[in-house]
């Protein structure tokens, strides 16, 4: 519970950071500090996604018995995404945008942050309750790491969407496709080393590779991929020492901190210019125009869109036919737990210029799912207590 609390408490002191600093470094300072932070930031996203991939294990001889749980792992992901996007533009948008392209683009490509299920803070936590053991742990370590990769394939589509079919894209896809071909070719066949240094090194190589293919090819290819093949390649090691739980721990402070700093600047002096676009003397996004709301109105947003993205995860309830009711509560309300990967998307999101409203809700929302976290563990460890009397009956 420790861990979640202070989870949330970097991503808020990163996000009052990024509403203090501008005026306190001047424009030109605060401009070489965010280059040196975002590139921090990607190095820590790669370190997390590579580790994400590490803990991808499936039987591939049985790859048809996981192609139902891909589904539904898909579809827990989709459902709270597509509702969030809706709400997104029906409600934080004007009439005049609800036919807009540009403003469905958007709000999916940001509200896919309301997708992704926290594998390592689920896993780390069900495991500390004493479930490694139980069906629902297993079958939550299947969904989680099935609907975080159906998260990163996903992006792929939706940055098309936003940068429009060239003829880059072409590329972008042949990319992707020799690096999941790859991936499924020789996953947990490398035997490499995974200590969290190593982890790192491999984290930098991979922000080093991605830049000079992007350089190379005029192309656009994000970490989360990349990072995510290599984990997947790594024949896993469980190292449960001190110290690279303490390591891991810290990346994933500074990742939190650091999504916090990158978010625009919407309080103060020149507040709108940074609020409605990304800076790089591109049109600013359609979300990114519309006004600030007050914070009473944004708390009844934050509230309404955690709803919605934890009613979505309840997919699973109504699948598993062959297990009782309070397991498939249970595996649904696990599937609540929200954390780096949905940072992450917000911080992409960002990259194209997307602000507004729309993205302080976002923010907050992971926010309040960070600090609920250990309320839907507790859920999740009664449920499965009730199961195990049913069982026993």
């Amino acid at each position: 519970m420790r861990k979640i609390l202070l989870f949330s408490f970097f991503l808020l002191l990163g996000l009052i950071a990024s509403q203090t600093l501008p005026d306190r470094m001047g424009a030109e300072s605060y401009a070489a500090f965010k280059k040196a932070t975002d590139t921090l930031l990607y190095i820590c996203l790669a370190f997390i996604m590579i580790n994400v991939g590490r803990e991808f294990e499936v039987e591939k001889p049985q790859w048809r018995s996981y192609v139902s749980d891909y589904f539904i792992a898909m579809a827990t992901a989709a459902l709270p995404w597509l509702l969030v996007a809706v709400y997104y533009v029906f409600v934080l948008l004007p009439e005049s945008c609800y036919g807009d392209w540009g403003a469905w683009k958007e709000s999916l490509l940001l509200s896919r942050f309301a997708a992704p299920t926290s594998a390592g803070i689920l896993f780390t936590m069900l495991a500390a309750i004493g479930l490694r053991r139980s069906w629902i742990y297993r079958k939550i370590q299947v969904l989680a790491i099935f609907d975080d990769l159906d998260t990163i394939l996903l992006m792929i589509p939706l940055q098309i969407m936003m940068v429009g079919f060239r003829v880059e894209v072409i590329v972008i896809l042949a990319v992707v496709t020799v690096l999941l071909g790859f991936g499924w070719r020789f996953l947990a066949r490398f035997d490499m080393v995974q200590s969290w240094w190593a982890i790192l090194l491999y984290s930098v190589g991979v922000i080093a590779a991605t830049w000079v293919v992007n350089r190379l090819f005029h192309i656009h290819i994000e970490v989360l991929l990349p990072a995510f093949v290599l984990g997947m390649v790594m024949r896993h090691r469980h190292i449960d020492t001190r110290t690279e739980y303490r390591v891991s721990s810290a990346v994933s402070f500074l990742f939190m901190l650091l999504v916090g700093l990158s978010m625009p600047y919407f309080i103060g002096s020149g507040a709108m210019a940074g609020f409605a676009s990304d800076g790089g003397g591109e049109a600013p996004s359609i979300l990114g125009m519309q006004p600030m709301l007050p914070w009473g109105t944004i708390a009844v947003h934050v509230v309404v869109v955690s709803l919605l993205s934890n009613g979505g995860k309840l997919v699973p309830l109504f699948f598993y036919r062959d297990r009782i009711l309070e397991e498939r509560l249970a595996l649904s309300v696990g599937m609540f737990t929200r954390g780096e990967v949905g940072a992450g998307i917000i911080f992409i999101a960002l990259g194209y210029g997307i602000g507004g409203p729309a993205l302080i809700v976002s923010v907050l929302t992971l926010v309040l799912n960070l600090i609920l976290t250990g309320g839907f563990v507790v859920w999740v460890q009664r449920l499965a207590v009730r199961a195990c009397g049913e069982h026993a009956a």
